[in-house]
């Protein structure tokens, strides 16, 4: 009887198989939700895949300019593309000359960071943690200082080519790049 539930055992658990990695669902796709609409920029760290390319799958951080180079191609500008448009670019630049059918994928593998200054302990860059709120934020920065105004809080975001300043709440989300100025209180 023992050794009859030893081996049905052992055949479930021979007979449970993961679906190949085609059939998986993917990590870029929920991260990218997570900060919809995204467009790359300068300090991000790109992961490129290129399938069976290992050599043409590197991962980078974009320059000041957001620019890298890239194998076969040359310096290669990723500034101010969604993931998608990042993908489909390389697609085009790969095709024909280099490969027939390049099947690319793109992923954020580190944000670029977030600026905070003004009045917190310790103001500067931190690294962009996925679910960012201004408060988090905050917290990160080591806290507001006694003079802080926790009304005054100030945030500009990177933007198409503008950046406008706008006055957030606590819970407000902050993307890679925003910068937030706290201000004094002066009661």
């Amino acid at each position: 009887m023992k050794t009859m539930t030893c081996v049905a055992l052992c055949l479930a658990l021979f007979g449970v198989q993961s679906a190949p990695l085609w059939a998986q669902e993917s990590t870029v796709s929920s991260e990218s939700s997570v900060v919809k609409g995204y467009r790359l920029g300068p300090g991000d760290v790109v992961d490129i895949q290129v399938f069976g390319e290992e050599d043409l799958s590197p991962r980078i951080k974009l320059n000041e300019d957001g620019v890298f180079n890239y194998a076969f191609v040359g310096e290669f500008n990723l500034a101010g593309l969604t993931l998608y448009e990042a993908e489909t670019r390389l697609d085009e630049a790969l095709r024909g000359d280099y490969l027939v059918d390049p099947r690319v994928t793109v992923s954020v593998a580190e944000y670029r960071p977030f600026f905070i200054k003004g009045e917190v302990r310790s103001p500067g860059a931190y690294p962009f943690q996925l679910g960012l709120t201004v408060s988090r934020a905050i917290t990160l920065a080591g806290g507001l200082t006694e003079r802080a105004s926790d009304r005054k809080i100030f945030l500009v975001s990177e933007g198409e080519g503008e950046s406008q300043r706008r006055r957030v709440n606590l819970d407000d989300p902050v993307q890679p790049g925003d910068a937030i100025t706290i201000e004094q209180s002066f009661f």
